[in-house]
């Protein structure tokens, strides 16, 4: 019971810090907050799967690849964001 609304609590969290970059790109057009913004909506998807599959163990591949590509899609933000000043 408890680890449901922690994940709960953990979906919530990540989808109001995905609003938030998303207000800020809205202002600012600057591509690295979108880019977080997904970045936070792939780790969003890869709280829920664990959540609705009842997955226990964060290395089931289809959870790591989630994860995977949340922090290679941060990695492609921060080179593109330096490579443009």
């Amino acid at each position: 019971m408890l680890n449901s609304i922690l994940a709960g609590a953990a979906i919530v969290s990540l989808f109001v810090i995905t609003l938030f970059f998303l207000r800020f790109w809205s202002r600012t057009r600057d591509r690295l907050f979108l880019f977080f913004a997904g970045a936070f909506v792939f780790m969003m998807i890869e709280r829920i799967v664990r959540a609705v599959m009842g997955v226990e163990n964060e290395w089931a591949p289809y959870v790591y690849l989630i994860r995977l590509a949340s922090f290679v899609l941060i990695i492609i933000a921060v080179v593109d964001k330096n490579r443009r000043t």
